[in-house]
């Protein structure tokens, strides 16, 4: 029964749900993959640290650290066709504050194929439904690679120069954007311009506003244009409110080119939900079309808004030694039947907590 499963369960269900609502199908892989999958690929991974072991044939083989990459692998390259795909795996990683390696659980989806602006709006916005499944309380944070990129193409190619203000950007560091212009002799007007970026935050149309008034590059407003066509469709929805468009939202440029999306709860103090376009990533990997999902780290909600029970079980069946089976089956499917968790046991169990007891 639902009411017995635990809170992250429960959460996985309701979003098995809505993404079979949406059209995307079960994906189910293996506990390992070949390692050359993923080592092709560290970039991407959130570790590159993985838990590897030879198979008999003498194959290396890994313990998936990533769905994705398996995803896109077996994912079909034909013009006009979406693989749309969701997944709850478990995946294996270093942990951020243990530094041991931990099983990870996510939940999440994969829109690969030939990808539109609808496609990009509507995995957007199952992001939102999934945070608003698992809690009212949340904000989902959107960023736009494309922007980013074009902002320091248009200043500087140097690939250090953008390499080190994008992490700045990543930090809103303008302090420390000013220091690197001036390490890499970048006009004073431009290093502004970097400066300013950089504290732009909030409302979708407040944003969007302050980017079009940057007369930086015909990219930049191209990609500037496609955000503000996503702030319009979801405009349409309740729960915008709930929408900011931040750009220290960055990651791999190898990889990532377009949007970027981050989502919270409050009452967890990590990024539950984390996703975007990669693809450069399926480039790299062969393939000729475009993908974009995300994944909820699952396991970051086993204790949110999750009620501990006051008994172990509802009814403790306590039987003699030589009592007849039958007697004790009949009793204890009776209570099952009404909805209640029976334990039938000799005697009472140490520290097990009852709300009724029942001596036949």
């Amino acid at each position: 029964m639902i009411k017995y499963l635990k809170n992250e369960e429960k959460i996985v269900l309701s979003l098995r749900s809505l993404y079979t609502n949406y059209g995307y199908l079960p994906y189910k892989m293996n506990k390992f993959e070949e390692y050359d999958l993923y080592a092709r690929n560290k970039d991407f991974l959130v570790s590159d640290s993985i838990i590897t072991f030879t198979d008999t044939n003498g194959k290396l083989l890994a313990l998936k650290p990533d769905v994705t990459l398996s995803i896109i692998k077996n994912a079909t390259d034909n013009k006009g066709v979406k693989n749309k795909m969701y997944y709850s795996e478990n995946v294996y990683r270093i942990s951020g504050g243990t530094r041991e390696y931990k099983e990870i659980m996510q939940t999440g989806l994969e829109c690969i194929g030939d990808i539109d602006l609808y496609d990009t709006y509507e995995v957007i916005t199952l992001a939102k439904k999934s945070l608003e499944a698992i809690s009212s309380d949340y904000v989902l944070e959107i960023s736009h690679m494309g922007i980013i990129s074009a902002l320091l193409n248009s200043i500087s190619e140097n690939e250090d120069f953008c390499k080190e203000v994008l992490e700045c950007v990543g930090k809103k560091s303008a302090h420390e954007i000013k220091a690197i212009s001036q390490k890499y002799d970048i006009d004073s007007k431009d290093a502004k311009l970097l400066c300013d970026f950089v504290s732009i935050y909030g409302e979708p149309t407040e944003v969007i506003s302050k980017l079009e008034k940057m007369d930086i590059s015909e990219e930049f407003s191209k990609c500037t244009n496609e955000l503000k066509q996503i702030a319009f469709l979801l405009s349409c929805e309740a729960g915008y409110d709930k929408i900011r468009f931040d750009f220290s939202i960055v990651n791999d440029m190898n990889y990532y080119n377009s949007i970027v999306i981050n989502g919270y709860i409050n009452g967890v103090c990590e990024c539950v939900l984390f996703g975007g376009r990669y693809d450069n990533l399926l480039y790299k990997m062969g393939k000729k079309c475009q993908g974009i999902g995300f994944a909820i780290y699952t396991d970051l909600l086993a204790s949110l808004n999750e009620k501990t029970s006051e008994y172990d079980v509802d009814t403790l069946v306590v039987y003699k030694e030589g009592t007849d089976a039958s007697q004790i089956k009949n009793t204890v499917e009776g209570l099952a039947k009404e909805g209640k968790s029976v334990s039938a046991q000799k005697c009472i169990p140490p520290k097990l907590r009852y709300r009724e007891i029942i001596e036949i």
